[in-house]
């Protein structure tokens, strides 16, 4: 009966999610062109990411907790985030001032979503575009970087279940390199509550933990070595944590960290 209860509170909230995506891109559709970048996030963005964090606890019995805020320091800044589901696109973007993502660039071309990205100024990345793609991507980063933006990126590039083994891209040592600013590691268990490629939401709460930044001037694999085992130690951490509040509604599908009960 729980998972049938669980089954039907993820799906009223699917439909409450896309419900309201579809109103507020219809509301703010008209100023696009007219509002300036900083109010239309201000407005649009921020009212929807509100909104469906309280739609997520409200029906689904999903909550946040974040934690490590303190480590965020201000002006430019390189974010590198653990991704697991859809959940950190949005919730994510309230702990900074004026983050810019970085996102494949095909999600650009979608009608309306397409134009709200473009303009935030998003930064778009042809993923099969090799070392020229790089090369864009930083100069846009760059480039925002100097107004003061955060830039924020998924190191392994799409979503990884809770416990996968790593895959680390290189485009965040090369943005690290080429960027000479802090890098702020993120670790999260959302894939445990809000998994890929799936329906189902459970209730609980995730846990997401903003790690001490990584001073700029590094080499590479140093910096990709420091990086990696932060955000994954604290992340089986926090999935560890995760699968003991869930207990038997955890899924039994995933890989356990050491010292975990099945």
């Amino acid at each position: 009966m729980t998972g049938v209860l669980t089954l039907l509170r993820s799906l009223a909230f699917q439909v409450a999610f896309y419900g309201t995506t579809i109103f507020y891109m219809l509301l703010f559709m008209p100023l696009v062109p007219v509002l300036p970048r900083k109010l239309l996030w201000r407005t649009s963005v921020m009212w929807w990411v509100a909104t469906n964090r309280v739609l997520l606890r409200v029906i689904a019995g999903t909550r946040a907790e974040f934690h490590g805020l303190e480590n965020i320091p201000e002006g430019p800044l390189l974010i590198a985030a653990k991704h697991q589901s859809a959940w950190e696109t949005f919730a994510l973007l309230p702990l900074f001032s004026d983050p810019a993502f970085i996102l494949k660039q095909e999600l650009m071309r979608i009608p309306v979503f397409g134009w709200f990205a473009t303009k935030a100024r998003m930064i778009p990345i042809d993923r099969k575009g090799g070392s020229a793609a790089l090369k864009a991507m930083t100069r846009r980063a760059q480039a925002d970087m100097a107004e003061g933006r955060q830039i924020l990126i998924f190191p392994e590039g799409t979503r990884r279940p809770p416990g996968a083994p790593p895959d680390y891209k290189l485009g965040v040592s090369h943005l690290y390199a080429s960027l000479n600013v802090p890098c702020l590691p993120i670790a999260l268990n959302s894939g445990l509550y809000w998994p890929r490629r799936a329906i189902i939401r459970r209730p609980g709460t995730i846990r997401v933990e903003v790690l001490p930044p990584i001073p700029p001037g590094l080499g590479r694999s140093a910096f990709m070595a420091r990086l990696q085992a932060d955000i994954e130690t604290a992340s089986d951490r926090l999935l560890a944590e995760g699968l003991k509040d869930l207990g038997t509604a955890a899924p039994d599908d995933l890989p356990r960290p050491a010292g975990t009960a099945a």
